[in-house]
């Protein structure tokens, strides 16, 4: 689904706002309070909005760590290796709540999954780290970690969806310019 006009300036105010209303919505992208609610309904039903959430100050919250943990298996795991790690993940955490923000797939600096977690101290990243290892079927090869302290002064840009809201904008009002400029050409 690629976002144009009113709908791409909803998810700009939404990833700044969430808690505005449609009708302030309205006001400030310029249309009616009904053409929001439309847009917002579909964005919804398009799975371009995932959900609703503020982007708390995490330190402010007791976490002194922000943690990127770069996984190698040995091997890729099947399908069938895969759910029932799904299903023993969900266990261990019940039993021990982890703050996870993202656990993903990907490929880079040698590692093919990313782990983004919040740590109330080191020990408890390290202690996630040894349940992490001893999850079955993985075959654990290597793991890395890249700690933030979040009590520091020294962040350029802290943790937040306004910046690439304003990007998301930006890059689609740069895109028509483009498209401006080459028809212009055209012409």
């Amino acid at each position: 689904m690629k976002l144009r006009g009113i709908e791409l300036k909803l998810v700009y105010e939404l990833m700044k706002n969430c808690r505005q209303s449609d009708r302030e919505l309205a006001k400030k992208i310029g249309v009616s309070q009904p053409t929001v609610t439309r847009a917002r309904s579909k964005l919804e039903k398009g799975g371009i909005v995932k959900e609703y959430a503020m982007v708390p100050d995490f330190g402010k919250l007791g976490f002194d760590i922000m943690a990127f943990t770069f996984i190698r298996y040995r091997r890729e795991m099947t399908p069938e290796e895969y759910e029932k790690v799904k299903v023993v993940a969900k266990e261990y955490e019940q039993k021990f709540p982890t703050p996870f923000l993202m656990a993903l797939k990907g490929i880079g600096l040698g590692f093919d999954r990313v782990i983004v977690t919040f740590h109330e101290n080191y020990s408890s990243y390290t202690e996630m780290l040894t349940q992490l290892r001893q999850l079955p079927f993985t075959a654990v090869v290597d793991v890395q970690g890249f700690l933030v302290s979040l009590d520091s002064t020294e962040h350029y840009q802290p943790c937040t969806l306004s910046k690439m809201a304003e990007y998301l904008l930006q890059r689609s009002n740069i895109n028509r310019s483009k498209i401006a400029c080459a028809c212009y050409y055209l012409v």
